[in-house]
């Protein structure tokens, strides 16, 4: 079978390349530069706990290596600190890095995949498809065609594979805007993070604002400065300026020693394609979406289309066409991105809208300081992972479904599990295979070796059970799960999302939960179906 063809080679193709390469699946990504990002510590990102375990899983490097987790997080509003946060194992810290960083990282994991091909200087310039598979065509020193089975556009805000297809992508223009410097030097909060609101040595005027300050590696820093409304040039003068004032506003009266090493302005959009899907054409990340007002990451969004889509795609391309499976992928992610644009969209007027509100609503200071650490830091509604709540994949009138604290659509937790080898593994590193993952909860089990219990109680029952599934699954055996009973049976997704908790073992609602979870049963018919609405 053809391979799937990725447009663009940016963090969201790569990752969705190498997801796709370990579940067997052969792709293409098409590159339209030379192999290698020009460096710019001015263009960063921030990682959450989930998609920072789902790049460490498929490269294989630990992400602290070449980025910086924040020891914490503080937030002032003039002199005074709002809020301070320190980071630990219960409460893990976003992860900062330089975007070519990153994808450096990713090219040398795809390299070395022998299913993954890279095709350099190859711009996509035409797409044709059949009920067959799809053939795209590139221009370039390289330029030539290419037959593929699916496509997917990951080739940014631009993209040519949504312009070709004809979809729509409405939004808003620069609801934000950042000058942007990145810059050695000490500050007097070595590794936290900081937002810095209404900054006293800035007392009026629209600029007056909102000051980010994130470390990265090597003792570098990026500084956001948010900028007012409208398109006034951004000028190198006013950026050293800014520099200069608000280091010396921090350290007291003094500009301390710096070396300013990049600057840059960052535009943030909100945009939403229409559809995502078009018969064997797909769209994600900035090609789907653009999001980033608040602190929120757009990229964190294109990793979880990437994860979410790969597993879908890789049961179609081996086992044959899975029209609802597909067409979810559009249900699911659309919804979440979705949601989540409307509440930024619904917090932008009252975090920026001036001080009218703040004179009336006591504590409406604190409230805003609340909805910009849940962006800045990826929590509540306005950063937490989404939840795939109503997906056509989940199953419905499961008798012995029973409650968890993990609600059906949602992330698992990551709790310490044994696998069938025996070994003890966290949950977490069992995703991205293609398989589904049941669960069984029993407490004890841990502290005996796996050949004394796989045989006894309802083991037998359960091991029968997930070998008669309709798709390839692993058993998996921990002793606890927040808010389950012994003997609780949970069914997880490839990419960790919580299918449904069973009380017992329950071969037939196990059945029809994995049937239901894989778009039910494979046809035969035209695989490219009709283009999602």
């Amino acid at each position: 079978m053809d391979p799937v063809i990725i447009a663009g080679a940016g963090p969201v193709g790569l990752t969705l390349a190498l997801a796709l390469a370990r579940q067997e699946v052969p792709t293409v990504v098409l590159d339209e530069g030379p192999g290698k990002d020009e460096p710019r510590l001015a263009r960063t990102v921030v990682l959450r706990e989930d998609t920072t375990a789902l790049l460490e899983r498929l490269t294989g490097v630990p992400l602290t290596e070449v980025g910086v987790r924040w020891a914490g997080w503080r937030s002032m509003r003039r002199k005074q600190v709002m809020r301070a946060i320190s980071f630990g194992e219960s409460d893990p810290a976003p992860l900062h890095l330089a975007q070519h960083t990153l994808t450096g990282v990713l090219r040398s994991a795809l390299e070395a995949e022998p299913r993954a091909r890279i095709a350099v200087d190859s711009r996509l310039d035409g797409l044709e498809q059949e009920p067959g598979g799809v053939t795209a065509h590139t221009r370039g020193p390289k330029g030539t065609w290419w037959r593929g089975s699916y496509l997917v556009g990951c080739d940014g805000p631009r993209s040519t594979v949504r312009k070709i297809q004809d979809i729509r992508f409405p939004g808003r223009t620069a609801v934000e805007r950042h000058a942007v410097a990145a810059l050695r030097t000490e500050l007097p909060w070595p590794g936290e993070a900081l937002l810095q609101r209404m900054p006293p040595w800035r007392t009026s005027g629209p600029s007056a604002g909102e000051i980010t300050g994130r470390p990265l590696p090597e003792g570098v820093w990026r500084l956001d400065w948010l900028l007012p409304p409208g398109k006034d040039l951004v000028t190198p003068e006013l950026l050293v300026n800014r520099v200069r004032e608000t280091l010396a506003g921090w350290a007291g009266g003094t500009t301390p020693p710096y070396e300013l090493l990049d600057t840059g302005v960052h535009t943030v959009h909100h945009r939403l394609a229409r559809r995502w899907r078009a018969g064997r054409v797909f769209l994600a990340g900035d090609a789907a979406h653009l999001l980033g007002a608040v602190g929120t990451q757009g990229l964190d969004e294109g990793l979880r289309d990437a994860d979410n889509l790969a597993w879908k795609l890789a049961l179609a391309w081996h086992h044959g066409p899975h029209e609802t499976l597909l067409d979810s992928y559009q249900a699911e992610r659309r919804a979440v991105v979705a949601s989540r644009l409307r509440t930024a969209d619904q917090v932008l007027p009252l975090l920026r809208g001036g001080a009218g509100l703040r004179a009336y609503v006591p504590g409406t200071a604190r409230g805003h300081d609340a909805l910009l650490t849940e962006g800045h830091l990826g929590r509540g509604p306005l950063g937490e992972p989404g939840k795939y709540t109503g997906s056509p994949l989940a199953p419905r009138h499961l008798e012995a479904e029973v409650p968890v604290d993990t609600p059906p659509g949602a992330p698992v937790t990551d709790v310490r599990v044994t696998a069938e080898d025996g070994s003890f593994v966290q949950l977490r590193d069992r995703l991205g295979r293609g398989a589904l993952l049941v669960v069984l909860i029993a407490p004890g089990t841990g502290v005996w070796e796996r050949r004394h219990w796989v045989s006894a109680g309802i083991m037998p029952r359960l091991v029968a059970a997930v070998s008669a599934l309709p798709h390839t699954a692993e058993l998996l055996v921990a002793e606890e799960y927040p808010g389950a009973a012994a003997h609780t049976v949970l069914l997880v997704r490839p990419d960790g999302h919580l299918v449904t908790a069973l009380g017992g073992v329950r071969p037939a609602d196990l059945y029809a939960a994995a049937e239901a979870v894989v778009g039910g049963a494979a046809k035969s018919d035209d695989p490219a179906g009709p283009a999602t609405p």
